[in-house]
């Protein structure tokens, strides 16, 4: 019983964590906190072990690699092989229908096919040759993106909505942000493959969780043990409640019970953050965009030329048409098609 209510607390601490993180990232408040936090830490660790840490993380998250990939892959096939080895045989014996069974495979292929698409995908890597090209795409705003601004790395003029990726060095066309778990920017021509890939990935670990969950539910109906009681630590008899039944399902099946909690937990981030994606998509903003629009000041401008007394202008955003227009931008979209014309 102690075990289960600090599992459950731990699931909390991790889900709130995730919450605080996307309301606080447009704050300040969260930024000072972390600061202050790392300020306390670096007087606990040694100076040693924060230089390897630190060089661990810029590895990880300001540098290509696999890590991350490998890592997902990992997780994925773990997750399907506990799958097919215990849930798909004893769903076969209480007579599951196969469709049901066989849905989280085909999810699985469908998502590898648009989870490779999002790896080795261009997301719009701006050139001296598709330079111009990029230019007359979209229109300058001149509060986030102003005209005539020079990427100093690249030496490229910046079109608009475009951004320097650090981590693959590159300007990317309508930079969305970097992902490490697919090793690669998303950007204008990747989108629709990282979208699919999301819902995908949310669907199949969705599928997942409700047909073990359907599976532990109807081995306590066939048991009935529900029906039964038990004495508690005091010597009282007490009927088997919800709590008593989840803890006699960990000691009976501990793999599968925490297979169930672990792709519960990721339905609900990766369903949440489908949701944030598909609202960015709505609204024909990404997530760089997102991040950045209430901070757009002109004052912050420094290649704007305005008055001194002249007043700031917020970002607002000009490059929503409707929803149906905003979705056929990001799925078909239109300098891909003249590139694909080109060659």
């Amino acid at each position: 019983m102690d075990f289960l209510v600090l599992f459950l607390l731990y699931l909390a601490l991790v889900l709130l964590g995730f919450v605080m993180i996307c309301i606080g990232s447009k704050t300040h408040y969260l930024q000072g906190l972390i600061s202050r936090g790392a300020q306390v830490f670096s007087y606990i660790i040694p100076e040693c072990l924060q230089r390897a840490m630190l060089r661990v993380l810029h590895y990880l998250f300001h540098t290509r690699n696999y890590t991350f990939v490998v890592l997902h892959l990992i997780l994925q096939g773990m997750v399907y092989t506990e799958y097919t080895w215990e849930i798909f045989g004893l769903c076969q014996q209480l007579e599951f229908s196969l469709y049901y069974l066989f849905l989280p495979y085909l999810l699985l292929i469908v998502n590898l096919l648009f989870f490779t698409l999002s790896c080795v995908t261009n997301p719009g890597t701006i050139t001296k040759a598709n330079e111009l090209l990029f230019l007359q795409v979209y229109e300058f705003d001149e509060v986030m993106f102003p005209k005539n601004v020079r990427c100093p790395t690249c030496d490229l003029r910046k079109p608009a909505r475009s951004k320097h990726c650090g981590v693959c060095n590159r300007c990317v066309h309508r930079f969305d942000h970097h992902c490490v778990w697919v090793n690669n920017c998303i950007g204008a021509w990747n989108t629709r493959y990282f979208l699919s890939y999301l819902f995908t990935l949310t669907a199949s670990a969705a599928t997942m969780a409700v047909v073990s969950t359907v599976f532990l539910v109807r081995l306590v109906v066939m048991s009935d043990v529900y029906l039964q009681t038990y004495v508690d630590d005091l010597g009282h008899l007490q009927v088997v409640d919800t709590v008593f039944l989840v803890q006699y399902l960990f000691l009976t099946f501990p793999r599968i019970v925490f297979l169930v909690g672990f792709v519960m937990v990721l339905s609900f981030l990766l369903g949440g953050y489908l949701c944030f994606c598909l609202y960015l998509a709505a609204t024909n903003q990404t997530t760089n965009e997102w991040y950045k629009g209430d901070r757009a000041w002109c004052q912050h401008c420094p290649h704007v030329a305005r008055p001194p007394a002249a007043e700031p202008q917020a970002y607002r955003n000009i490059h929503s048409h409707g929803l149906w227009s905003n979705l056929r931008e990001i799925f078909l979209p239109a300098t891909a098609c003249y590139e694909r014309k080109e060659k």
